[in-house]
């Protein structure tokens, strides 16, 4: 008996998966596959534009993982902001599959782009990453499975955070779906996440996970992209990652926001509040935020010195 080969199985199982989504969407090529479906890039007949079509594979049918992928559409239709991947429809297939269609992201992963850029420009990317994220907790969602692979700087340097299908609906009149307790689909009473970027109380399924797992899931990324850039990351840098990836919940930051304030002071030469500074270090900091006076009376010093001196031969 002949065995097919891999490609073969390959090619079986993309034929079998391919969506036929109507007259308005002609789908092409596979971009990639994952636990919650397949990506597609795909034209919109009507509107003349490229898009990427998310849908199920075929070996992924349940009710649990369809109501998943409906939600993570409901969730990302909520969270319009300019670092998360826009949504511009959904629906159902002919055969019962549920797709969403969003923008097609063109670049690459936020790790790649760390190894190219300079320390100060890889913070900044991070930044707009913490402002996305801060933006959807404020509306009470919580992504519990951020990582670089999730992070695209597009072909503009645009930052956009991608795949909410396990985010975390809060209590929250905002979100539609908003659960209470630990009844949602993929809320609290599950092991959600990614190993070696989800926070400790995401691997344990008795515990309650708050916006503060997000704040660990960000601090694990800092670490690992200052540590892309090849030279030593600064103290007061180590520190802040080491704030947000505490163990015990309550000694993180309390929020996104009071993370990315700091990694703006050490940006900025302010002093951060993960960081204990010695008195050296504070002068080396007050040198370096004013540079240009200090150089500037320095100057004036010495030519008052050479006036006086060439004043008393």
């Amino acid at each position: 008996m002949k065995t097919l080969s891999d490609a073969a199985i390959a090619r079986l199982r993309d034929a079998v998966d391919r969506p036929q989504a109507g007259d308005r969407y002609v789908v092409h090529d596979l971009l990639g596959r994952g636990g919650m479906g397949a990506v597609y890039r795909a034209t919109d007949a009507l509107l003349g534009r490229e898009v990427a079509l998310k849908v199920l594979t075929t070996e992924q049918e349940s009710t649990g993982i369809e109501d998943r992928l409906r939600r993570e559409a409901r969730v990302l239709a909520r969270l319009e902001h300019p670092g998360i991947v826009a949504i511009h429809d959904a629906g159902t297939l002919d055969d019962g599959r549920p797709f969403y269609v969003m923008r097609l992201v063109r670049g690459r992963c936020l790790d790649e782009q760390a190894r190219e850029d300079s320390r100060g420009g890889m913070l900044r990317r991070f930044l707009a990453v913490c402002d996305a994220v801060s933006f959807a907790h404020a509306r009470g969602v919580i992504h519990r499975d951020l990582k670089p692979g999730n992070v695209m700087v597009g072909e503009f340097g645009e930052v956009l955070v991608l795949d909410w299908g396990v985010a975390r609906l809060a209590d929250s009149p905002d979100v539609p779906g908003g659960t209470t307790g630990q009844t949602d689909i993929t809320g609290d009473g599950m092991a959600i996440g990614t190993p070696g970027f989800m926070a400790p109380e995401q691997a344990d399924a008795s515990a309650s996970v708050d916006a503060r797992a997000d704040v660990y899931s960000l601090g694990v990324m800092l670490r690992d992209l200052l540590a892309a850039g090849g030279a030593a990351a600064p103290a007061p840098l180590r520190a802040v990652s080491a704030k947000a990836t505490a163990l015990v919940v309550a000694e993180r930051y309390a929020a996104v926001d009071a993370m990315a304030d700091d990694i703006r002071a050490w940006l900025d030469s302010a002093p951060v509040s993960a960081y204990r500074e010695s008195p050296w270090e504070r002068a080396v900091r007050f040198y370096r935020r004013n540079q240009a006076l200090i150089l500037l009376l320095l100057a004036y010093l010495v030519v008052r010195v050479l006036i006086l001196w060439w004043r008393g031969v």
